[in-house]
């Protein structure tokens, strides 16, 4: 037996239970693995909300989680390049809110001697989401990019990546995380009023991204770039859809690619608390203020 976190209604934190599950064998192209941290993202509480159940209806009991390490148990006939033993950080819809978790080899990457395990549970889905947004931007050296909610886990990855490619980043913030965004090379500037004469009085941006949702992010980016083609949202709603701006795309080598970011030391992943995995309710309670200082983790 195995413990899981699920879900059999739509809700809060309230609705989460823990129980035991068993684990079935691996399909030929699966892998079971044993989490030892799990990531939190904001996908979490709102799939557990049931924010997308007209686009994504999830099975009864959802078990959420999109991001997770640990350790490869049992590998099925056709996989080739993991083994036992392996370390290995896995991104995929599967539910990682579980102690040992069937997983499709497609979804896994292994952790590579040097990136800190706490490091690579951040990457998936938050990381892998800036990656996304600079990928479909095509963010190159000349570019100036206006990223709103650039301390978050979604905004600080993309600045991170964007100022790799040699590019200028503009970042909207509170003033609290200001610092933090400069620290990463980013340009800080404040939710308000003021923003778009703030900005323009910095540059005038070749590029948007929105790593937040909402009207305010969407507003802005419209005021800034008309039908201008160069933005996207992380977190598509009826105020980006009314203003046109496209949504996120992912290419399927996302997590191969902020892996090596990762590695080769241009992409760091603020880790701002963990919880044990009893705990995931206050886990998920930290998360929904959307005001945690980086990534939240669950560790078994």
């Amino acid at each position: 037996m195995s413990m899981r976190i699920a879900y059999y209604e739509y809700g809060g934190p309230e609705v989460l239970q823990i129980e035991d599950e068993t684990v079935p064998e691996p399909g030929v192209d699966e892998l079971i693995v044993r989490n030892e941290v799990i990531g939190v993202n904001p996908i979490d509480w709102k799939m557990i909300a049931g924010v997308f159940r007209h686009q994504e209806p999830h099975p009864s009991p959802g078990v959420p989680g999109w991001a997770s390490v640990g350790t490869v148990e049992q590998v099925g006939a056709a996989v080739q390049h993991f083994q036992p033993g392996q370390k290995v950080i896995i991104g995929s819809r599967a539910g990682s809110y579980r102690e040992r978790q069937v997983v499709n080899s497609r979804y896994v990457v292994a952790l590579p001697p040097g990136l800190a395990i706490d490091q690579a549970a951040g990457l998936p889905s938050s990381a892998v989401a800036g990656y996304s947004i600079i990928h479909q931007l095509g963010i190159a050296a000349d570019d100036v990019l206006l990223i709103h909610g650039a301390a978050g886990s979604v905004g600080s990855a993309a600045a991170q990546i964007a100022i790799a490619e040699g590019a200028t980043v503009i970042g909207s913030a509170s003033t609290k995380n200001h610092e933090f965004l400069r620290s990463l090379g980013v340009t800080p500037v404040e939710y308000g009023p003021n923003l778009l004469a703030d900005v323009r009085n910095i540059a005038d941006p070749t590029a948007v991204a929105d790593a937040v949702g909402g009207q305010g992010p969407a507003e802005a980016t419209s005021a800034l770039l008309g039908s201008h083609p160069r933005s996207v949202t992380a977190w598509g709603t009826r105020y980006s859809q009314a203003a046109g701006i496209p949504g996120l795309r992912h290419p399927d080598d996302e997590l191969e690619r902020v892996v090596k970011y990762a590695l080769d030391g241009a992409l760091t992943v603020r880790i701002a608390d963990d919880y044990v995995f009893e705990d995931v309710k206050r886990a998920l309670e930290a998360s929904m203020t959307m005001h945690a200082s980086g990534k939240i983790l669950l560790r078994l």
